[in-house]
């Protein structure tokens, strides 16, 4: 069969067929890249999918994070807060303690307080070295002079008078300006003239001791004494004013302590020789009860003794009447009466 190319149904059905076979080759291509596009989305979502968890998880690390942070920096807040009470309480104490050395100071600058407050030192020391009848406070002496503390000592020495008054406002002076002349002077002067006072109001013949004691609350004023200005030291020890501190009233009232112990054992010495003849007596009549009652034990002994052998003897007569057996014994030899011995 001959085909006629010009003919137009074969170049209508040549253009049919070629159109279709486009189509065809579109819709094969086109197929083709929906399933690309379908594969790329798939994909795509679990690229989408993979992120999400990323996310999750990192939104989880962020949270564990920010909370682990959060509580280091409230760990932190609760330790500042605590440092800063702790600060705000060491604040106050700083302030009471100036509050007390102010108040100190007031109290050593004024004579009377400052009295006061040696008197309480010294108190505190007494009250613990001696008994409680072996001293007086505020004691009134027969001219008329009230002493600190009046110590109950035997006579000899006899009662030792303790002042607890001292000049500070010489000292001070003499502390801001060692090398000052008249703070020199005039902290010598000062203790000259207290202990001249001393030896004055609290040495009296034939009612107290030899002797008194000047009571100073503080080493340093001691020390200074002792160190710098033994001159001062000497004239108080030629006036028998005795210059001490707390730690050398201490081991003085120890040792006053041990004079009245002697003292007051003394004194009990004749209660004990009378107690202990009268225990020497009590002791002899017992050893003079004991004797009487042994000799009495021994009596009965014997008493004992003498009923066993009678009885023995009647058993044997009446064993012999058993049989009949009536010869006559010889007679039984009287007892021995014990002898009585006398304890003088």
């Amino acid at each position: 069969m001959t085909v006629d190319l010009g003919d137009p149904l074969v170049i209508g059905g040549g253009a049919a067929a070629l159109v279709m076979l486009v189509l065809i080759v579109l819709v094969a291509v086109l197929t083709a890249r929906l399933g690309d596009m379908a594969r790329g989305q798939a994909h795509l979502a679990g690229t989408l999918g993979a992120l999400r968890d990323q996310q999750r998880a990192g939104d989880a690390q962020v949270g564990d994070a920010l909370g682990a942070s959060a509580e280091k920096t409230a760990q932190a807040l609760g330790d500042l807060q605590r440092r800063l009470a702790t600060i705000d309480a060491a604040q106050t104490k700083i302030e009471a303690l100036s509050a007390d050395v102010l108040g100190l100071q007031d109290i050593l600058t004024n004579k009377q307080t400052r009295g006061a407050f040696g008197e309480i030192q010294l108190r505190d020391i007494v009250e613990r070295a001696l008994p409680p009848d072996g001293f007086t406070w505020q004691a009134t002496l027969s001219n008329g002079r009230r002493a600190d503390c009046l110590i109950h000592m035997p006579d000899p020495p006899g009662p030792l008078v303790i002042d607890a008054k001292f000049p500070l406002e010489s000292y001070e002076a003499l502390i801001a300006d060692p090398k000052d002349a008249r703070a020199v002077t005039g902290f010598r002067a000062a203790i000259r003239t207290h202990v001249r006072a001393i030896a004055a109001k609290y040495i009296l013949p034939g009612e107290t001791a030899e002797g008194a004691c000047m009571f100073l609350p503080s080493e340093a004023i001691h020390a200074e004494l002792h160190a710098n200005h033994a001159e001062v030291v000497r004239e108080a020890f030629g006036l028998r004013v005795w210059i001490v501190s707390p730690t050398t009233t201490m081991a003085t009232l120890n040792t006053l302590r041990a004079i009245l112990k002697d003292h007051r054992m003394r004194e009990q010495a004749g209660a004990i020789r009378a107690a202990l003849a009268a225990l020497h007596r009590d002791v002899e009549l017992i050893v003079e009860r004991a004797g009487k009652l042994e000799t009495h034990f021994d009596q009965a002994r014997r008493d004992v003794e003498g009923i066993t052998t009678a009885a023995e003897r009647a058993g044997k007569r009446a064993d012999r009447l058993d049989a009949f057996d009536f010869a006559e014994e010889p007679a039984p030899a009287p007892p021995r009466l014990a002898p009585v011995i006398r304890r003088g």
